[in-house]
């Protein structure tokens, strides 16, 4: 999964959102879904700065100042991300995933991903499926002594809706950042949660529900395509991930299989969130930091 960077220091824009950045917003949204839609294909500049009906000598620059970061950086950070959690399904041979990443060959590909990643997608994928502990824990780390209860209180956030695939929930983030970023409405407390409904392991990929959300300014007018939503609060075991987003459901696993059977605590008829706390378009994927939130149901 891609998330937004939820660090990047961006002036407040309080109040009705401008005409002239609703329009923006809805230029740069354009041409996050089609890359979303098309990262398999040829997405050359000029061609996304057609989607966005700008000129190329303006859109690179607008791109960026509403991202955070460049078209170029947005495609490779997706494509690699797609192909970390592809190494980890362990169906297509490297070759293919490489081609799909956007790479000729396989060389490129692991000289590209060893950059982002810190190991070889070879390595990365011998490292075992999702069941096994992450390489990113510090060795000798107890999976128990690392969940902690906190109480939390409600957050009140935009967002916008995410089906399918939850390895492609970035696409949604994006969007949501499309609109905020040419708004003015990131700042440095602004928080982005993910809401996921269902379990990606008895749920079929294409049926699985969840929401990208951060948090905004009271009175925010919100676009169509985001509404508002309360994240309920509450007593929470909450399991920080650090590593990649396509290692999550490791998380989710040792929070469930490990940790929850022997607690005494059992979960409360809500969904599970994560909050995401570093950027992850300044660092790379072995630091970026996750906080897993699973309700809890309240001691009477």
């Amino acid at each position: 999964m891609t998330k937004p960077d939820p660090a990047r220091p961006v002036p407040e824009t309080r109040g009705e959102t401008a005409p002239a950045a609703q329009r923006l917003a809805r230029r740069i949204e354009r041409v996050v879904e089609h890359i979303g839609r098309h990262l398999d294909g040829d997405l050359d500049l000029d061609g996304l700065a057609g989607v966005a009906c700008l000129s190329p000598f303006h859109f690179h620059r607008v791109y960026r100042g509403v991202m955070g970061e460049t078209v170029t950086e947005t495609v490779r950070r997706r494509r690699l991300h797609r192909a970390a959690a592809e190494l980890i399904e362990g169906l297509l041979p490297i070759s293919r995933i490489a081609r799909r990443a956007g790479y000729s060959g396989v060389a490129a590909f692991s000289r590209a991903f060893s950059g982002s990643y810190g190991i070889p997608p070879a390595a990365y994928r011998a490292r075992g499926p999702l069941d096994t502990p992450t390489a990113f824990l510090p060795e000798g780390a107890c999976a128990m002594t690392e969940v902690a209860i906190r109480t939390t209180a409600a957050v009140t956030v935009a967002a916008v809706a995410h089906r399918g695939d939850y390895q492609e929930i970035g696409h949604a983030f994006e969007r949501l950042q499309a609109w905020a970023g040419a708004a003015g409405l990131i700042g440095p407390a602004t928080r982005f949660f993910g809401i996921f409904y269902d379990d990606p392991t008895s749920v079929a990929k294409d049926r699985l529900t969840a929401d990208a959300c951060m948090t905004v300014p009271v009175g925010t007018v919100l676009p169509d395509g985001v509404r508002m939503l309360e994240i309920a609060g509450g007593r929470h075991a909450v399991l920080r991930h650090q590593g990649p987003y396509a290692e999550l459901e490791r998380t989710y696993r040792r929070l469930y299989r490990d940790w929850l059977p022997v607690s005494g605590e059992e979960p409360a008829d809500r969904p599970c969130f994560e909050e995401y706390l570093n950027d992850c378009r300044s660092l790379p994927p072995a630091e970026w930091l996750t906080d897993v939130f699973l309700p809890l149901a309240g001691r009477g």
